[in-house]
C-alpha cells in the first residue's frame, strides 16, 4: 500500500501511528517549529504550555500541509485544551481525541485497545474505506522498522561510532514523523550503510539530556559548542518515540499496539502507582548506565506534569549524587540560546 491519500497531522508521541498509516495517509507530527505569528495567545490562557500554543500558532498561519484529519491524544489538560482551540480554528479539518491512560496496567491496555478501535473507525471514515487488519499489520511492520533503524543510528551516534552528529540525527528524528515511512526507510537504510565506517565524533564533557519537547537541531548544535557531549536522551521528540510493537500474536494486533505503546519509555505524564516518584530514578539510572558525567534536563514552560515532579526529581538526584541542570523553554531556540552560560558553567564544573 501507498501512503497517497494526504496527512493525517497528531501532536504527542502515544500516538499510533500504523492506523493512521493503514487508513492510506502519511501521519504528519507538528512540531513546535517555525516562524508563524504568535496568534495563540488570543484564544489560549497565556499561562499555558508554549508547545500546545506553537501547534496553533502554525494552524492560524497555515504553516501546515494539506491535513485530511487530526489526531489528539488526552494526555494533558493543555493537550485537551488545544483540541478545544484547533476545533475553532480550523473547524475544516476531521478531528478526533483519544484519551490515553496514565497507568501501565491491564485495565489501562484494555481501555486504550478500545480507544485505538475508535480512532480506527474514524480514520476509515475520513478515508471512505475500512481499514482492515492486513493494512495495520503493513503500517506497524513499516513503523518497527524505522525504530530498529533509529535506535541503531542513535546507539552509534551518541556511542560516539559514527560521523552523524546529534543535530542531523535529530533532523532524521524530525523527518522520521513528517514524512513518508517509506521514504523515510529507504534513505535510513543508507545512512546507516555509509555510517559503518564512520570516525568517532569529537569529544566533550558527556551528558545525558532528557526532558519535554526538543525538536530544533540547532539546540543540539547550541549544547556541542557548550562543550557537552549528548550521549543519550529520553525527549518525546527523540529516542523516547522508538519502541518497536510486539507481533508475538499471543494477543490480538490492536491490544498489542495499545499495550506497546503505554510500556514504551514513559513521560511525566505516566503514573506509576506502586513508585509515584519513579521517574527521577529511571532517569538517574539511564545516566548512569551511558557514563554521563552529569544530566540536562529540559523542561516546556508550564508543562504541569513535568514541573510537579522536578521537585521529586532534583530530590533524587541530589541523593545520587549526579549533577543535574534544569532549563526552562517557551519551544523556541532563543530561549535556550539565553540560557548558554548556564549551560556552559554547568558543563565547566563538569570537567
Amino acid at each position: 500500500m501507498s501512503d497517497n491519500k494526504g496527512y493525517i497531522g497528531f501532536a504527542c508521541a502515544y500516538t499510533p501511528l500504523p492506523i493512521i498509516y493503514a487508513a492510506g495517509y502519511t501521519p504528519y507530527r507538528i512540531l513546535p517549529m517555525g516562524d508563524s505569528p504568535d496568534q495563540a495567545g488570543h484564544i489560549l490562557h497565556d499561562n499555558l504550555c508554549p508547545h500546545i500554543k506553537r501547534i496553533l500558532d502554525r494552524a492560524m498561519g497555515n504553516d501546515l500541509p494539506d491535513l485530511a484529519g487530526m489526531v489528539f491524544m488526552n494526555s494533558c489538560d493543555a493537550m485537551r485544551r488545544l483540541a478545544d482551540a484547533w476545533h475553532r480554528v480550523r473547524p475544516d479539518i476531521n478531528m478526533i481525541l483519544i484519551d490515553l491512560p496514565a497507568t501501565t496496567d491491564e485495565i489501562a491496555v484494555s481501555f486504550f485497545t478500545g480507544e485505538i478501535s475508535k480512532l480506527i473507525d474514524a480514520v476509515s471514515e475520513w478515508s471512505g474505506k475500512k481499514t482492515g487488519i492486513a493494512d495495520i499489520e503493513y503500517g506497524i511492520l513499516l513503523y518497527n522498522q524505522i525504530s530498529d533503524f533509529m535506535n541503531e543510528l542513535t546507539e552509534k551516534t551518541y556511542g560516539g561510532k559514527t560521523n552523524t552528529s546529534v543535530s542531523v540525527l535529530q533532523k532524521l528524528f524530525n523527518r522520521s514523523v513528517t514524512g513518508s515511512p517509506i521514504s523515510f526507510i529507504e534513505d535510513a537504510r543508507r545512512i546507516l550503510s555509509e555510517n559503518e565506517q564512520g570516525k568517532a565524533t569529537k569529544g566533550g564533557v558527556p551528558v545525558f539530556l532528557f526532558g519535554h519537547v526538543l525538536p530544533d537541531p540547532e539546540a543540539f548544535l547550541l549544547f556541542e559548542s557548550s562543550g557537552a557531549k549528548i550521549i543519550g536522551d529520553d525527549l518525546c521528540t527523540g529516542s523516547r518515540f522508538f519502541n518497536p510493537v510486539a507481533t508475538d500474536g499471543k494477543k490480538g494486533i490492536v491490544e498489542n499496539l495499545a499495550e506497546s505503546i503505554l510500556l514504551r519509555p514513559p513521560c511525566a505524564r505516566t503514573i506509576d502507582i506502586t513508585m509515584p516518584g519513579k521517574i527521577g530514578n529511571v532517569m538517574i539510572s539511564k545516566a548512569k548506565k551511558i557514563g554521563a558525567h552529569g544530566a540536562i534536563c529540559h523542561v516546556v514552560k508550564f508543562c504541569d506534569p513535568y514541573l510537579s515532579r522536578m521537585p521529586s526529581i532534583r530530590e533524587e538526584f541530589r541523593k545520587a549524587g549526579m549533577p543535574l541542570l534544569v532549563l526552562e523553554g517557551d519551544c523556541t531556540l532563543r530561549s535556550i540560546g539565553q540560557q548558554q552560560t548556564r549551560i556552559e558553567a554547568f558543563i565547566e564544573m563538569l570537567r
